[in-house]
């Protein structure tokens, strides 16, 4: 385990906001967040659990401990009596990089999420926030998630109901739940080569005939690389918004204005596209300051340079004002806000 005080954080997350953490932890095991649980002080500190804080933005100095995880062994778990012997189940660690996970996943001959490549961010980020693209979500893959509570210094899993997934919600993202530290992810991934092409956008993309899961990992990542900025060039936290779910009886009535508007089934309504929304609200390539929507995809808030988290939030309700006067629909962040605007 390592502790440093005062720990810079511009590196650690991807919208390049400059940010101090009073505290920076990183373990490599179950005994050194003991060793950390059993610690008065720290125990008495806030503490934010991160990844690789592609999905953050600091609104200021985090006054507290940040813990880091770099527990990133793999293995591969005998499979339980009762499940298809074409499945396979992958025990890995959170701090692995999601993406070399999925890598990793092919190379071997495991299949099943491919359509989540080039998403960025580590496993343990992933089974929070529920990642999702191109027809899937990380939920359809996670067989049981592991877990160290700091309050009772003991280790606990939760098996998929138990993480209430929905879109882009976990329990993990709830206040209760941030005494529990994920440590290892249990992904049940397949033997057999079959793909996911319910996407439509995936599906024009590939040609047709035989195509293999690492042809959609493939075709995944040059859509992706064609649309998003990357965050080394251009500081940004990936898709800002989440797409908003909104009653029939709204859907309907935009639908009369607007027939080519996407639409996606929902479990609780119908979802709406954000980028369309924005895009139609005239706000691609929009700018106030050093904050903007990138050019090829309004859903991607990006950081010019010298940005302050406060700046990207004020932009970003700027946006929802927009988005609601011309459509009368409300977009939530995805983007989690760590801490409070300072009084000026």
């Amino acid at each position: 385990m390592e502790i440093k005080e005062k720990f810079p954080l511009v590196s650690h997350n991807t919208f390049g906001i400059e940010a101090t953490a009073d505290w920076w932890v990183s373990y490599h095991s179950l005994d050194d967040l003991d060793r950390l649980a059993r610690d008065e002080y720290f125990t008495s500190l806030p503490y934010l659990a991160i990844g690789e804080g592609s999905n953050l933005l600091f609104l200021n100095d985090y006054q507290g401990a940040i813990l880091y995880s770099e527990i990133r062994d793999k293995e591969v778990l005998p499979s339980p009596k009762g499940e298809d012997q074409d499945t396979v189940l992958l025990r890995i660690g959170s701090g692995i990089i999601w993406d070399e996970f999925v890598a990793w996943s092919l190379e071997q001959g495991y299949y099943g999420a491919e359509n989540l490549s080039w998403i960025p961010g580590s496993v343990g980020a992933a089974a929070v926030q529920n990642i999702g693209a191109y027809g899937s979500e990380v939920a359809q893959l996670i067989y049981q998630v592991e877990t160290f509570d700091l309050k009772t210094r003991s280790k606990r899993v939760f098996f998929p109901k138990e993480c209430l997934y929905d879109y882009r919600y976990s329990y993990f993202k709830e206040k209760e739940a941030e005494r529990y530290i994920i440590t290892h992810v249990v992904f049940a991934l397949s033997r057999k080569a079959n793909v996911n092409l319910s996407y439509k956008a995936l599906h024009d993309y590939l040609p047709s005939g035989n195509i293999t899961p690492r042809d959609v990992r493939r075709a995944v990542i040059e859509i992706r690389q064609a649309k998003l900025p990357d965050p080394k060039v251009l500081p940004n936290a990936g898709s800002f918004f989440m797409n908003p779910i909104v009653s029939s009886e709204v859907y309907q009535e935009l639908q009369e204005k607007y027939p080519d508007m996407p639409h996606y089934p929902a479990s609780q309504g119908v979802k709406l596209s954000a980028a369309w929304l924005l895009d139609n609200a005239g706000l691609k390539g929009y700018r106030v300051g050093n904050v903007g929507t990138y050019e090829r995809q309004p859903l991607i808030l990006v950081n010019r340079g010298g940005a302050k988290g406060t700046d990207v939030a004020q932009f970003a309700s700027l946006l929802v004002e927009k988005v609601e006067a011309a459509f009368g629909v409300t977009l939530h962040p995805e983007v989690r806000y760590i801490g409070a605007p300072t009084r000026s």
